[in-house]
This record gives C-alpha cells, sequence and structure tokens, in this order.
C-alpha cells in the first residue's frame, strides 16, 4: 500500500538545520497586517525605498529589448569586472588587477564561495556579536563552526586583536569575518582598528573576509577598505545597499592574487554565471553615484529625525550610527524580550522593527534594529507611533 503523503518523512541533513532569519519572518507578519488594510511603516529590512539609479535601469531596459539575454563568463562580464577594479582607485586610490574581481550573486553569493574556497567543514571563523545573522547560518550549513565574540562599547563593537587572539588560544581560528559599517550596529571601524585587525589575524595565519556592503553609505568618517591594507584579504560588497539594487542579485569579490580560478570553478558548477541584466545594469549603476549621493543624503536626514526623535518619546540608547540606515536601540526599560516587544509593537501601531535576537545570542533580547532605509517622509510618524506604543506600556 502507498503511503499517503501525509506519511512520507524525508530525512533531512543536520547542516540544513539552520536558524529562520527573523527579519524574514517580521516582513511576512506585515504583509499579512497589509493584506488586511492596516498601513505598516517598514523599519525592519534593510532595503532603500528608492530604485536603481537612472542609468541602470534604461542600460537594463536597452539589453532587454535588443534580443537574446545569455550567459556571461563565470567571473562576470570583463567591462564590468574593470569598472568595478576602477571603483577601487576611484574612491580609494589603490589599484587592484580587474583579474581579482569576481562578480557574485550579491554578497550572499560572495559568502557562499568565500567559505567555500577558505575553509573545510569543522574549520572555526571568527565573526562579531551583534552581527548579521547569515553569516553563522551559512558557516554552519557548510558544516563549519562559526565562533561568536561578543563585542563591547569601548571598542566601538568591533572585533578586537585582544578578543580574537583570546578566541584563537581556546580553539584554532581558521578565520575571521569583519563588517565596517557593521549591521545591525551600524557602527565603523577606522583605519588603525582595521589594520591592526588584520595584522593579527595574519600573523595566526588566518583567512581575513571583509564586508563592505554597506561602504558609501558612511558618515562618521569615509570607510576603510581592507584592500587598502593587504593583497591577502577577500573582500566582499554589493550593488544593494549604496546603489539600491536589492532585487537585482549582483555583487562583488576582490580576492587575493592566484584564486580566481578557484572562485571561478566553484561559479561555473554552482550557478554559471550572474544574471546578465543585472551585470549590464550595475555597470551603468557607476555612473548614476550623482543620483545615488541624493538618496545618501535622505538617509542623513532620516537618521537625523530618528536621533533626535525617539529619544524625546523614551527610546534613547542606540549605538553610535556612524554608517549604513541602521540604529540598534536599547530597549532594556520596556522589555527583556526583543522578538515579543518587536511583534506587539506591529501588532499595535503598525511599526515594523527587527529584534536583536536576530543578531547577538548575548544581548539582543533587550536590543531591536531600526532600519532608517525607508522613506523619510514615514520617518516622523515611526516616531510618533512608537512613542504611542511606549505609552501603553
Amino acid at each position: 500500500m502507498t503511503a499517503s503523503r501525509a506519511q512520507i518523512e524525508v530525512a533531512l541533513s543536520r547542516r540544513s538545520a539552520v536558524d529562520p532569519f527573523i527579519v524574514m519572518d517580521v516582513m511576512e507578519h506585515a504583509a499579512r497586517i497589509e493584506a488586511a488594510g492596516g498601513q505598516v511603516i517598514h523599519l525592519e529590512v534593510g532595503q532603500p525605498a528608492a530604485p536603481a539609479p537612472t542609468v541602470a535601469r534604461q542600460a537594463a531596459a536597452t539589453a532587454l529589448a535588443a534580443g537574446q539575454v545569455g550567459y556571461t563568463a563565470a567571473l562576470g562580464i570583463p567591462a564590468l569586472r574593470a569598472r568595478i577594479a576602477r571603483h577601487y582607485e576611484e574612491i580609494h586610490g589603490i589599484s587592484v588587477d580587474p583579474e581579482r574581481i569576481v562578480v557574485t550573486h550579491g554578497s550572499s553569493g560572495g559568502f557562499v564561495l568565500a567559505f567555500l574556497a577558505l575553509f573545510e567543514p569543522g574549520d572555526r571563523v571568527a565573526i562579531a556579536a551583534p552581527g548579521y545573522p547569515p553569516y553563522r547560518h551559512v558557516l554552519h550549513a557548510l558544516g563549519c563552526e562559526p565562533v561568536l565574540i561578543e563585542t563591547r562599547a569601548e571598542d566601538r563593537h568591533a572585533l578586537t586583536p585582544e578578543r580574537l587572539l583570546e578566541a584563537h588560544r581556546q580553539a584554532p581560528l581558521k578565520g575571521v569575518l569583519v563588517a565596517s559599517p557593521a549591521n545591525p550596529t551600524g557602527t565603523m571601524m577606522d583605519r588603525p582598528a582595521l589594520t591592526a585587525l588584520h595584522a593579527c589575524a595574519r600573523d595566526l595565519g588566518l583567512a581575513f573576509i571583509s564586508d563592505e556592503i554597506y561602504h558609501g553609505l558612511d558618515y562618521a568618517f569615509p570607510a576603510v577598505s581592507a584592500a587598502e591594507i593587504g593583497d591577502d584579504v577577500t573582500v566582499i560588497n554589493s550593488f544593494s545597499k549604496y546603489f539600491c539594487m536589492t532585487g537585482w542579485r549582483v555583487g562583488w569579490m576582490v580576492v587575493p592574487p592566484g584564486v580566481s580560478r578557484t572562485m571561478e570553478r566553484l561559479q561555473q558548477n554552482l550557478s554559471i554565471s550572474v544574471p546578465t541584466l543585472s551585470q549590464i545594469a550595475a555597470d551603468a549603476a557607476f555612473d548614476g553615484r550623482a543620483e545615488m549621493d541624493l538618496v545618501k543624503a535622505s538617509y542623513v536626514e532620516n537618521r537625523r529625525i530618528l536621533t533626535q526623535g525617539l529619544p524625546k518619546v523614551g527610546l534613547g540608547r542606540f549605538l553610535p550610527a556612524d554608517g549604513a540606515f541602521y540604529l540598534y536601540a536599547d530597549v532594556s526599560d520596556f522589555t527583556a524580550d526583543s522578538h515579543d516587544f518587536a511583534r506587539r509593537m506591529l501588532d499595535a501601531v503598525h511599526v515594523a522593527a527587527t529584534p536583536g535576537v536576530d543578531f547577538d545570542p548575548f544581548h539582543g533580547r533587550t536590543f531591536l534594529r531600526i532600519s532608517y532605509a525607508g522613506a523619510t517622509a514615514q520617518m516622523a510618524e515611526a516616531v510618533e507611533r512608537i512613542g504611542a506604543f511606549l505609552k501603553r506600556g
């Protein structure tokens, strides 16, 4: 007798048992409220409200109208790789060989390629807490061990050589991943801090990966690329944030000399190539920086509205918002369960934010991440709604 569908059990791998990316669950909850007629202010997701640069959209439309859209080389369209390399000379004042550029499926695809290329199953990789959840989830899925290192306010919530060395002494590490500007904290590492951490990693023989997806969105001081500090680093970036191209799913890596062929073989087998239209649009996007700088100016205004307005309604403690478009707010005066707090706030006043437990298993239950990537017109309304929720208790 054939078993019914309800009786069939599929054996799943242990490595597939990753935690959910909670922000996506918040988005689904918000979507249900909107489907029922509610008007939600979205502060939960790091997605710009603005579209991709006009020149990027026009380039993609022209290419689509021209006819067939086929595969590209696995490492990316040569013109795009060359344009990305030129970007490092223009912005960071360094010369990068286009052969070291790998075009990826967003930064997410870059992390998969980097982790596969640099680490074996069982390898320990250091990451900061608070930090972007998929770092540890993807490492787990690939059989590696994410080593969460608790950061401190006096270090601007960044990894330090001392904490890295301490973790390595407990059990040998194989790599370290840093992010500046960071998600969810919005904090940044200055050149001395990044240089010192890189030197420590080099002395310990660790692979050094730098997530620079929020470069271009810096307010306190100019963001420093790890590519400025050494050629032995793996830099991961994306067109998603500064260039407002989240759904286009195109990013890039700068890899150490001699590593490109490894990345090419992996990408050939995992995905063949990055979508052609996205690459064409990305190449053109560099000519839209003036438009994107206007978008950045809107984030500066959003940041001002929130950092000045939220303390007036009772939410006054958050980490320095050096860059990106996040406030990481301390809500310990109101709750010891940020997941429940975020759910209740969404239900009560229709403001969506992400609970800190998504980012930090140590102290995340008393923090909330607030994204100010949305429309400026909604920021003041968000402050009023949050204030009304806090008054309710």
